[in-house]
Formats: structure tokens, C-alpha cells, sequence
């Protein structure tokens, strides 16, 4: 996809993760031994973009980083990824974004953001990265950053016949729900569903009515993820909602892997796949991300997918 027109474009989060691994979560104030420690990039919007990258497709980042190690390191790890990094920029106002994780035995993890720089990506940096944004395919955005930014962001894309696709994470019951007006696609979890619905989410059933719920405030598509129990899809013009299955897998580490999905979905539907089979593939190859520790190191690459798992390919 060597085509501007076929670019994806992630205006997002950029962070430093810093992963320890434990048997299980320590209690207020208690202290418990990690068995390993672990530091990589990472950041939701970064974490898009390099799943949507390690899978062929054409994608930038625009983002904002720190001044300081992590900043370089991240921008580093982008490219080598196959992320254009031209649109990331550097502030001496503040530090680059931290994650610090925790993951215990079952997989689980617990995370702790401190958003830094991310928050100066602002309506502002939409508007100088006007070009970068109204010549893609597709516009992503997500929960990590300032509202306002992802909002102008929308308005340029939807300005210039752009797709957008927005994963509200990490969810907020605040929310400013205005801005499913301009999105196309909606990714959500289960608790984020609940979040912008109001609906709680304790079954199948309850998540079928949150995704339906979701398309009548706007999106053409409503996804909802919900673990092993595979994924949902609600469509405008369509009564039913498909409930899409995914292979079970061992898990070992879970960080990411939302992201992983999200970015894969991206990378099928601008290669022109159906949503369908694109929210297929993206499921399984997110269930083969949790089998291998860290966030965008656990992502797999196109030729491992096409030698070792074709039947995951759209």
C-alpha cells in the first residue's frame, strides 16, 4: 500500500512502558517479589500504529514525546517498526508518557498512566498536520489523549472523505459522546461499551444491545470485543448482529492486545477486506499477541502470521 490515499493515520498516545511480572497484585500497602522486568514502547496509539505496520500497511504516526530518553527510544522503536515518524514532535514543557504494569500469573495486568506529553496533542497539531491527515485512508484515535485534539482530528477526516476510527481506551465515563457524530468505526471492550451506553454489561445479550445502542449515536459500525467469547458487530441497515468466534489460545500476557486488535482490523480494512472477515482475522491474530509477553514486542509479523497461521489471514 505505497499510496498516500491508502494510508492510515494514528493521532495518538505514545508511552514508555515499564512491565513487571508477578504471581499476583500486591495489596495497599504491601510490597511482593517480581519474577521479571521488562521496558518498551508502547502507548495505544503507538501500539496501532506498529500492529497495523507490521502487517504491510502504509502508516504515520502523529504523536508528541518528551525531550528525554524515552522519547528518543520510542521514536526509535517506531521506525524500526515501519511507522513514519515524521509527524511526531517534541516538547520540553513536560516528559514523555509511562505506563507502569503490573501482570500477574493468570495474564492479568494493572496499569498505571501518567499521560505526560500525550496531553499536549492538541487541536492544534491536527491543524498542522492538516495535510498528513485529509490525503489518508483512514484516521485512528483513541482514549489517551486530549478530547479536543481527537475531535479536530475527526472534523478534518470527515471534512475530506476520510474514515475515522475511534477506540475509546482507556474507557471514561465522562466522555464527551458528541463526537460519535464523526466516527465510522467504534472499538470498544465490554467496560467501555458500558461507559458510553449506560447499559451494564453482564452477559452476550447485554452487549448486543450496547452495540446496537452505539450505531444509533452515530458509528456505521459498532464493535464490541468481549475476550474469549470472540467479538460483536453491529452494522447501520443491518437488524442482525454478528457474533464472530476466535480460536482459544494459553495466555500469558494480555497488555496490548485490544490494541493489537485494532490495528490489525485497520490494516485488513484498508487493504480493502470485508468487516467481517477483517474483525476475524484482527480477533485471532490479537489471541496470538497474548501468547508471547510485552505489548508491541508480543505483535506478530505478516510472514510468521502467512507461515504459521495462514487459516488467520483474511
Amino acid at each position: 500500500m505505497s499510496s498516500e490515499k491508502q494510508r492510515i493515520v494514528v493521532f495518538g498516545s505514545i508511552v514508555q512502558d515499564l512491565v513487571s511480572y508477578t504471581d499476583r497484585f500486591p495489596r495497599p500497602g504491601e510490597s511482593v517479589r517480581g519474577n521479571v522486568f521488562k521496558s518498551g514502547s508502547g502507548g495505544k496509539g503507538a501500539n496501532q500504529a506498529v500492529a497495523a505496520a507490521r502487517l504491510g500497511a502504509n502508516v504515520a504516526l502523529i504523536g508528541m514525546v518528551g525531550e528525554d530518553m524515552f522519547g528518543d527510544t520510542n521514536i526509535k522503536d517506531l521506525t524500526q517498526n515501519g511507522v513514519d515518524t515524521s509527524c511526531v514532535g517534541k516538547t520540553n514543557k513536560t516528559h514523555t508518557a509511562t505506563a507502569t504494569i503490573t501482570v500477574n500469573k493468570e495474564a492479568e495486568n494493572s496499569i498505571v498512566v501518567t499521560l505526560g506529553a500525550n496531553l499536549e496533542l492538541s487541536p492544534e497539531v491536527a491543524d498542522a498536520n492538516l495535510s498528513t491527515i485529509s490525503n489518508s485512508k483512514m484516521v485512528m484515535c483513541q482514549g489517551e489523549i486530549d478530547e479536543k485534539g481527537n475531535r479536530r482530528a475527526f472534523e478534518i477526516a470527515r471534512k475530506h472523505g476520510v474514515t475515522t476510527f475511534l477506540n475509546p481506551a482507556p474507557g471514561d465515563a465522562k466522555m464527551d459522546k458528541t463526537i460519535l457524530d464523526l466516527v465510522d468505526v467504534i472499538c470498544t471492550n465490554e467496560n467501555e461499551a458500558e461507559f458510553i451506553t449506560g447499559i451494564p454489561q453482564n452477559n452476550v445479550d447485554d452487549a448486543k444491545k450496547a452495540a446496537r445502542a452505539m450505531v444509533e449515536m452515530g458509528p456505521q459500525h459498532a464493535i464490541i470485543t468481549l475476550g474469549a467469547k470472540g467479538v460483536l458487530l453491529a452494522s447501520k441497515g443491518k437488524d442482525d448482529i454478528e457474533h464472530i468466534s476466535v480460536d482459544k489460545v494459553e495466555a500469558i500476557d494480555t497488555t496490548g492486545a485490544g490494541d493489537c486488535f485494532c490495528g490489525t482490523l485497520a490494516a485488513h480494512l484498508v487493504a480493502g477486506h470485508s468487516m467481517t472477515s477483517s474483525i476475524r482475522s484482527a480477533a485471532n491474530i490479537a489471541a496470538l499477541s497474548v501468547t508471547r509477553h510485552g505489548t508491541q514486542s508480543s505483535y506478530w509479523k505478516l510472514d510468521e502470521i502467512r507461515e504459521k497461521y495462514p487459516k488467520f489471514l483474511p
